[in-house]
């Protein structure tokens, strides 16, 4: 992720990220600057789904998967990741509250000492069910992409917005730290600033904006995707937006060209903190498939992260997480040392390290995952 509200208006420093690894109590909004191995784990602890979204990265449906972790393998999965101290687990589907059993395993996993975060379309959110989350789950994110109109249709479902935002206002009402979720295609491009907006004056905490990942339903919706001329305007526009709602954190996640977009704008407008944002953008060290994220699917699974479906590791059902991510598999090997195999544009870039491009997209769109990443919208000048 790509904090922009942080690096642009200095609300990160050096000497913070430093202080707090040193102590290994880092808080949530300095995870992104963290140079620990130890992963934030996405657990999509279902593939059954209410909504039949267009880019599902997962290909859920309307009834989950034979051989979904149980109760029991859950809660051993838990004990191992609470052992391994990781930073986050995030509970994803699917949609997670679907599970019947959602709210023992979050209590469990709580209850470890574990910083526990849902991803959901919200729609299941009343208010009692989040007033039990605010028990259990430090920070709830609800998928919207784009006003009502538009996010219904990308849903599949009807009312899926007012639900959705149903489940938003339900979130902050009880106290919960709250953000929005947003995938930009070119079918939302234009209501991306309309809804930033919306959400800023709802009083939202955060707001991340998904770049396209063409992994799952995303392969079938390339032709959907926005420009890298309308990256840049949207870059621009997420900066002032930045500016106009500082108290509403701001990030994209899956494209981290944005991270050196906004390193030059810092450079060019504030020439003064860009050594800093430099050295926060090394701290955070780009992708981070494979290294300090990792993905273990509904049926126990072990990915270098969400959109890496198509490559296992190895199974929690048969081998403990810690282990699996330790062992000397070659595609984490690899994405551990990913500037060594970049090809194309990202290997001729001087920021490689700070960024690698999108091995899953590049994979999808040349057949070849080190090729560089399709989705770069960096000029000549700007990666040299």
């Amino acid at each position: 992720m790509i904090c922009i509200t942080k690096l642009l208006l200095g609300k990160a420093t050096v000497s913070e990220a430093i202080k707090y690894e040193k102590t290994g109590h880092i808080p949530a909004e300095m995870l992104h600057f963290s140079t620990s191995a130890r992963p934030i784990v996405v657990w999509n602890m279902t593939r059954k789904c209410n909504l039949k979204c267009k880019h599902c990265y997962i290909e859920a449906r309307e009834k989950g998967d034979i051989g979904e972790l149980t109760t029991e393998e859950a809660y051993t999965l838990i004990e191992d990741l609470a052992r391994s101290k990781i930073p986050v687990l995030l509970l994803s589907g699917g949609e997670p509250l679907l599970r019947s059993d959602f709210f023992e395993i979050a209590e469990y996993a709580a209850n470890l000492g574990l910083r526990v975060v849902l991803s959901t379309n919200g729609t299941l959110i009343d208010e009692n069910i989040a007033k039990k989350l605010k028990n259990v789950v430090s920070y709830v994110g609800v998928s919207l992409d784009g006003m009502k109109t538009t996010h219904d249709s990308f849903r599949g479902v009807k009312d899926a917005f007012e639900l959705a935002f149903r489940g938003i206002k339900n979130s902050l009402n009880a106290g919960i730290k709250t953000g929005v979720r947003f995938v930009v295609n070119r079918e939302n491009y234009n209501e991306l600033p309309k809804l930033i907006d919306f959400s800023a004056n709802q009083g939202v905490h955060r707001f991340c904006i998904y770049h396209l990942v063409y992994a799952g339903r995303g392969r079938e919706i390339i032709d959907l995707d926005i420009t890298n001329n309308q990256r840049r305007k949207m870059m621009d526009m997420l900066i002032e937006k930045a500016k106009n709602y500082p108290k509403m954190e701001i990030l994209t996640t899956d494209n981290h060209a944005d991270g050196i977009y906004l390193y030059n704008y810092i450079k060019t407008n504030s020439p003064e903190r860009s050594e800093e944002v430099l050295k926060l953008l090394e701290m955070h060290g780009g992708c981070s498939a494979g290294v300090k994220f990792a993905c273990i699917d509904h049926l126990g699974n072990v990915h270098p992260c969400q959109f890496w479906s198509h490559y296992t590791v190895g199974n929690v059902k048969k081998e403990k997480f810690s282990k699996i991510w330790k062992d000397n598999d070659k595609l984490l090997y690899m994405l551990r040392n990913k500037t060594k195999y970049l090809k194309g544009r990202c290997k001729e870039c001087k920021f490689n390290n700070l960024c690698g491009g999108c091995r899953v997209r590049a994979e999808s769109f040349f057949g070849d995952m080190w090729e560089e990443d399709p989705c770069c919208y960096l000029n000549k000048e700007e990666i040299k």
